[in-house]
């Protein structure tokens, strides 16, 4: 299948935009320095580096990635390094549409589970290197991910914890709480204002002064979240 149809179909998605085309391993890498990209799709073999050689070098803040070739016998593999889906050619466009939805799903992130009555959110407990502290859900402004450990942020202070920002997001009210990046979870109630940017996200100024960077696909459901086109 040619990138060109492939890269027709998946534009023609509800929700989906083709950031980049890219013909080699090498050029994808550079693209994910630059660009905010949520989904890649990749052929097992392509000019330089393989798909499998490809993923295994993306930064830890990657794309899901999504195989679309002719060799099935790489699968094992491809879900090795971390694929959400493979798929093998030739391929309908159902079928290239199912494997994105798998990628959405992924980037929505699991339903969050019904909290025991009053149990989680009046104080929350994070652990830190000195201890745990006790935190008030409304004082925490925002989380970012480094890297390695988990920043919060609260009116007054930062906390380091190892806590990551998938488990702090399930505890805490999706009310009040946006995964807007992938390294940042933002406390809606504690933005002053957002400025677009030319890429298609945002920046959240916040009423501590402090900016929060947000992606473009967050910032599509944001705007959906807020009764915004």
């Amino acid at each position: 299948m040619a990138r060109k149809r492939v890269a027709r179909i998946v534009s023609e998605l509800p929700g989906v935009e083709v950031v980049l085309e890219c013909s080699s391993g090498e050029e994808v890498l550079k693209t994910l320095g630059v660009e905010d990209v949520d989904v890649a799709i990749l052929d097992i073999q392509m000019p330089g580096l393989s798909g499998l050689e490809t993923t295994a070098r993306m930064p830890e803040e990657r794309p899901y990635v999504v195989f679309l070739t002719a060799f099935p016998e790489h699968a094992v593999a491809a879900f090795d390094v971390g694929a959400v889906d493979y798929v093998v050619k030739p391929a309908d466009e159902a079928r290239i549409e199912k494997a994105l939805a798998r990628a959405r799903s992924f980037l929505d992130g699991p339903p969050k589970a019904e909290p025991a009555p009053e149990a989680t959110w009046r104080r929350l407990a994070i652990p830190t290197k000195g201890g745990v502290t006790l935190l008030a859900p409304d004082d925490i402004s925002h989380a970012l991910f480094d890297g390695s450990l988990v920043t919060v942020h609260t009116r007054d202070k930062k906390l380091l914890t190892d806590h990551s920002l998938q488990e702090l997001e399930e505890r805490l009210p999706a009310s009040s709480f946006e995964r807007v990046h992938r390294r940042a979870l933002l406390n809606l109630d504690h933005v002053e204002r957002l400025e677009s940017l030319a890429t298609g996200g945002y920046v959240a100024h916040l009423r501590t002064g402090l900016r929060v960077d947000i992606s473009r696909q967050s910032a599509r459901k944001l705007r959906r979240r807020l009764g915004l086109r």
